[in-house]
């Protein structure tokens, strides 16, 4: 409930209810029911517009959906409120009409529930469109990214050592089934069958079981690759067998022909190896792997490793980085490019924005993770910054959602691994505060607008979990 209401509005109904409730002297209301109704409605739409005032109040995005939803909504809202105001007009007034701006979320239910099955027609019609362009191009080499942490990473490092083959390849942020096909459908729809793409490479996300399957019928992939899988949205799946069980969709659905390229470093993942119906090919830094990547360390520039005796000198950040490196090598090997060629290519790469990216800005050394997070890449993230020479670093956090029963422990626990290495901690929100604060050891501040105490010039900001480039901004010295 804390998540869906927050806790300032309970307190300002539960308040306003004791108004309502009773009067000690003289045994009746504090305030008549209409009032109640009123004050609280009013209220609480004035703590929403402070909130946004303040930027304290999430943005939602404004899909075409989305808009429509809430549009049919307040429609409905409109509706409620016309026919109580003539039923007023006729006889009584009823006192429930300042009450209809409350029930705007079981509006929002009814119009969801009576746009269910357009939405399903629709959705099914953009899926079966995309599975049909996809015919068209039978022999088209497809490969597919997915893990908890490190598909998009991944994906981009294919796209640039593969940049020859003239690959087309799903843009940020697209990585789930109706994005995807609809991607595919308007990029495959312009390509000719008698002159296709060299390839196709296609990030994988999931939120539940099923997810990657379907996305699999549309891309038919031939090549499977997967990253990692750690605690990243266990809370969604209920279960890290179910997580681990979604990701492998990704490898049950690969034809026999095809090759599956997995982190052999990651336990959950090398465990899958049995369960792929094609040739497998395991990348790692231990032992037993068919691509072993030695001597990693940390450069001014980026990551330095010996694979295959060649030298891979890759302007990436975070050691951790390594083993997606290697799977790109890999998938690059097995489609004909020479370890030279890769390492070459490699020289160029330039990490994706907000994605364990480091930059200078206002005199602030910056490392950007904000694209997204998970306990895995938090702890990279600590880790690097343990290895820099600055006096003083400072982390901003927004803390990682989606963990379940582990939230809390697992906030502990980064806080703990934080406390030698951070001199402060800020939090852009509060949740997660506490847990990561008893860990920490030391006071966590929250970031609170016109109230920053900004870093000092020559310091490391490490900037992990999702937020704006404007919160990251708030707290570097003025320019």
């Amino acid at each position: 409930m804390p998540q869906l209401l927050g806790r300032i509005r309970p307190t300002i109904v539960a308040i306003i209810g004791l108004l309502f409730t009773f009067d000690l002297q003289n045994d009746s209301p504090a305030l008549p029911f209409d009032q109640w109704v009123i004050g609280t409605t009013g209220l609480l739409a004035l703590l929403s517009v402070a909130q946004i005032i303040f930027r304290k109040q999430p943005h939602p995005v404004w899909t075409k959906k989305a808009i429509l939803l809430c549009f049919t909504a307040l429609l409905l809202t409109a509706l409620a409120s016309f026919a109580l105001t003539l039923q007023g007009n006729t006889a009584q007034p009823l006192p429930l009409f300042p009450l209809v701006p409350l029930l705007q979320p079981v509006f929002l239910v009814i119009t969801w529930a009576l746009f269910l099955p357009v939405d399903h027609f629709l959705k099914n019609r953009i899926l079966a469109h995309a599975r049909a362009v996809r015919a068209r191009f039978p022999d088209l080499p497809v490969i597919g990214v997915t893990g908890s942490v490190g598909k998009t990473t991944t994906k981009e490092l294919l796209h640039h050592i593969l940049q020859d083959l003239r690959p087309l390849t799903t843009p940020a942020h697209v990585n789930a089934e109706i994005g995807v096909a609809q991607w595919m459908i308007r990029e495959l729809g312009k390509a000719s069958p008698t002159a296709p793409p060299g390839l196709l490479i296609v990030e994988m996300g999931a939120y539940r079981r099923g997810e990657i399957s379907v996305l699999s019928s549309i891309a038919k992939q031939t090549i499977g690759v997967l990253t990692f899988i750690g605690k990243q949205h266990i809370a969604l799946f209920g279960s890290r067998e179910a997580l681990i069980a979604a990701k492998a969709e990704i490898l049950t659905t690969l034809p026999k022909t095809g090759h599956a390229f997995l982190n052999a470093d990651n336990d959950a993942c090398a465990s899958l190896k049995d369960i792929t119906p094609c040739p497998v090919t395991l990348v790692g830094t231990g032992a037993g792997v068919d691509l072993l990547a030695t001597d990693s360390e940390e450069t001014p520039g980026g990551i330095r490793f010996v694979a295959g005796h060649t030298t891979f000198d890759v302007p990436l950040h975070g050691t951790h980085n390594v083993t997606n490196v290697l799977l790109a090598i890999a998938v690059g090997q097995h489609l004909g490019l020479s370890l030279q060629a890769i390492a070459a290519k490699l020289r160029t790469f330039s990490a994706p924005k907000q994605t364990f990216e480091v930059r200078e800005e206002r005199g602030v050394r910056i490392l950007d993770d904000t694209h997204n997070s998970s306990a895995e890449s938090f702890r990279a993230a600590i880790d690097w910054a343990r290895s820099q020479p600055y006096e003083e670093k400072v982390l901003l956090t927004s803390g990682i959602i989606e963990l379940g029963e582990e939230e809390e422990r697992l906030h502990g626990e980064l806080g703990a691994h934080c406390a030698s290495v951070f001199q402060r901690a800020v939090f852009t929100q509060e949740r997660s505060m506490t847990a990561f604060a008893r860990g920490f050891g030391k006071p966590v501040e929250l970031i609170q607008v016109g109230a920053e105490r900004p870093v000092h010039a020559n310091a490391l900001l490490v900037c992990v979990g999702k937020m704006s480039p404007a919160l990251v901004r708030r707290l570097l010295p003025s320019s």
